[in-house]
């Protein structure tokens, strides 16, 4: 499975952006997919996730309230809309698709096995 990350860009603290994560194959539905970002000399955090169906999704304390994580499978396609950004928020930001099929996601990298290429986010203050 190929993920291919899209959506980042430069904007202004307030602003929004969507991301996208787009799989190259259809068994992508039955897997969880999780975001993370890394930012300069900093260690990839978890930023949030959802279950292969949709239903269950979860989210870092720093983004909670402002990001929204979901999914459309007939596209294969997983998105995280970004409200409200901070300049804290300025991150490389890297779409996964977790090792279980049929399973919820998690917030620990190493459960997942297949990563995408990143797409920069930038947010001035």
């Amino acid at each position: 499975v190929q993920l291919q990350a899209s959506g980042g860009g430069l904007v202004q603290a307030g602003d929004s952006l969507r991301l996208s994560c787009t799989a190259s194959a259809r068994t992508f539905s039955n897997n969880a997919v999780g975001w993370f970002r890394q930012a300069p000399g900093r260690e990839r955090e978890f930023v949030a996730d959802i279950s292969w169906s949709g239903g269950i999704t979860s989210y870092a304390d720093s983004v909670k309230g402002r990001f929204t994580i979901s999914r459309d499978n007939a596209k294969n396609t997983v998105y995280l809309q970004m409200d409200s950004l901070k300049p804290e928020d300025t991150a490389v930001y890297y779409c996964a698709a977790h090792r279980s099929s049929y399973a919820r996601g998690s917030s620990k990298a190493g459960g997942y096995i297949y990563w995408g290429q990143g797409t920069q986010v930038t947010v001035s203050s």
